[in-house]
């Protein structure tokens, strides 16, 4: 080989040292630091880039995608002093390439251990009951503390959220016992009002049935009242027409004569009782005449005839 050929080939090796030094091609969705001579010269979008061969340089290479971060499991005192297991999950984004270059070693790191010392200080903020139910507050409190601390560094917290919450297990224990005895309370209070619920029930439906009952009672002897007030009223019109037409009797030809004769015959059907065995009487005299006591009773008559 030549050393003609030799050259060749170093030129062309140093050529692609070159395109590749030169030549650079941004993925979407990410950011890259250039450096000229040791400082910074500007952050490459996504694209195709040329720069200047052993002059500019790609220090740092961030991804502008939102990013989860596992957070371990740590060891939280609440405010009753009981020790608890947490753990979650952060989700940032880059918005500042260069900041999160420059503005601190280990972004990633920072945030982790801010989003733990901010947990511990929440979490002591509760008791341990309050906990499972506070999640939601804490993971905005965690949130909004480490946002806050990151913004210099380029990088946008979104959210936390809470993974696990491990009590210890005499605490579980205890917690179980506590939910058994709440349920079975829940039970006793729930059947105590079954029954209290029946027997007013039961009362209600005696009262109304009582009401029901005085008010038949009450209706019904209005009825026989009111039975009772139609019938006098119908014995009354009965005899007061009877008493009219027979003194209409009384007044046609004969009629005078009939009745006479009607005294007549009572008097004699009622005398002969009055004789019966066994009976002593005293009577008056006009009694044992049967003509003076017929003659007075139809002189009465007359005298209340119409007309007399």
């Amino acid at each position: 080989m030549t050393a003609g050929v030799i050259v060749v080939f170093i030129l062309i090796f140093l050529a692609i040292i070159i395109l590749a030094k030169t030549a650079v091609v941004v993925p979407q969705q990410a950011a890259y630091v250039v450096e000229r001579l040791g400082r910074y010269s500007g952050t490459l979008q996504a694209g195709f880039h040329i720069l200047t061969p052993f002059v500019d340089a790609i220090r740092y290479r961030h991804s502008l995608k939102e990013t989860a971060i596992d957070i371990p499991e740590q060891i939280c005192i609440t405010r009753d002093n009981v020790q608890v297991g947490v753990d979650g999950i952060l989700y940032l984004k880059v918005l500042d390439a260069e900041r999160a270059s420059y503005g601190i070693s280990n972004y990633v790191f920072a945030i982790t251990q801010l989003a733990q010392t901010t947990l511990r200080s929440e979490v002591g903020k509760i008791d341990l009951d309050k906990t499972f139910e506070e999640r939601a507050q804490i993971n905005l409190s965690v949130v909004s503390e480490v946002d806050k601390a990151s913004e210099p560094w380029g990088v946008k917290v979104l959210r936390y959220e809470i993974k696990n919450i491990n009590p210890p297990q005499d605490i579980l224990s205890a917690m179980e016992k506590q939910m058994r005895a709440e349920r079975e309370k829940r039970s006793v209070i729930l059947t105590s009002e079954g029954v209290r619920d029946a027997a007013v029930n039961t009362a209600e439906g005696e009262k109304q049935k009582a009401i029901k009952a005085s008010e038949a009672v009450r209706q019904q002897r209005i009825n026989e009242a009111e039975g009772q007030a139609q019938a006098i009223l119908s014995i009354a019109g009965a005899t007061a027409e009877g008493i009219r037409r027979v003194a209409a009797a009384i007044q046609e030809p004969g009629g005078f004569e009939a009745v006479q004769l009607r005294v007549a015959e009572q008097y004699v059907s009622q005398f002969g009782n009055l004789a019966k065995t066994g009976n002593t009487l005293v009577i008056p005299t006009t009694l044992s005449d049967p003509g003076a006591f017929i003659a007075a009773a139809m002189n009465i008559i007359r005298k209340a005839a119409p007309g007399s």
